[in-house]
């Protein structure tokens, strides 16, 4: 059994090798602990829709990361996991500048866990509300 820390250094790790989330999307974490973790970006025009606000899949992509984090954060070494739904709620348009999804873990057990995410924009307006079910699984070799 991994101490608390071990699992949070583990997350900070496995984040900081994905190209898909810190050198493609240039998300940051800006907080882990267990059952908590913040993930931020910077908005730029490339990330607006058609109508000149954040693209929807942009936040989804956020809360599904900040509530995936969250969640490995308190799994056992040797368990992984798997989004199985994801739900957003998208309550304010999104425009340039920093957001956070700030995700949180409800329930974290041996064969499922659900966590919910607020995003909101850098002065704290709530842009959506996301919640999340997974499968955890064991840990297959890569």
């Amino acid at each position: 059994m991994g101490t608390v820390e071990d699992a949070l250094q583990e997350v900070r790790e496995r984040f900081a090798r994905s190209e898909f989330h810190s050198r493609w999307l240039s998300l940051s974490l800006q907080r882990v602990e267990r059952g908590e973790v913040d993930v931020a970006m910077d908005v730029q025009p490339h990330h607006l829709n058609l109508m000149g606000t954040l693209h929807g899949g942009m936040i989804a992509t956020l809360a599904d990361t900040s509530t995936g984090l969250a969640l490995r954060s308190t799994l056992e070494p040797g368990q992984t996991f798997t989004t199985t739904q994801l739900a957003v709620t998208f309550l304010a348009p999104g425009r340039e500048g920093r957001i956070v999804a700030r995700g949180r873990v409800l329930r974290s057990g041996k064969r499922f866990g659900y966590a919910e995410a607020d995003v909101v924009d850098e002065v704290g307006r709530l842009l959506a509300r996301a919640t999340a079910t997974f499968a955890v699984l064991p840990e297959r070799d890569q």
